[in-house]
C-alpha cells in the first residue's frame, strides 16, 4: 500500500488529482467514503479533470469528463451518460485509516 493523502486533505464533496510513480489518479469523497480512479476517460484515454482537482459535474453528484461531458457514477466509476455509456473508469483500491489514504498500485 502506498500513501496518498491526509483524510484531512480530502473534503466532503471534493475531489482531487495526483501523480504517483507516473499514474495519473483522483480521488473524491461522498458520504464519508473515499473513492480513488485512474485519470483515464474510457472513451478517449484523456484527463478528467476540468482544472486541476475539479473532477465533479456541477451538482457535484457526478464524475464528469471534461473532453466529451460523460457522466461517471462516484461509487463504482460507470458511465452512465456519454460517448462511453455503459463503460467504466479503473477503480484502484484503497483504504483509510486515522494516518490517511492509502492506495494499491
Amino acid at each position: 500500500m502506498k500513501f496518498l493523502c491526509a483524510g484531512a486533505d480530502l473534503v466532503e464533496g471534493g475531489s482531487r488529482g495526483f501523480d504517483i510513480d507516473g499514474k495519473k489518479l483522483f480521488t473524491v469523497r461522498r458520504a464519508g467514503q473515499a473513492y480513488v480512479y485512474l485519470n483515464r476517460c474510457p472513451h478517449r484515454g484523456v484527463g478528467l479533470e476540468w482544472h486541476p482537482d475539479q473532477f465533479l459535474d456541477p451538482s457535484n453528484s457526478l464524475l464528469q469528463c471534461a473532453t466529451h461531458g460523460a457522466l461517471f457514477l462516484i461509487e463504482d466509476g460507470e458511465c452512465v451518460a456519454g460517448p462511453c455509456a455503459g463503460q467504466s473508469l479503473t477503480a484502484i483500491p484503497c483504504r483509510e485509516d486515522a494516518q490517511g489514504l492509502w492506495i494499491d498500485v
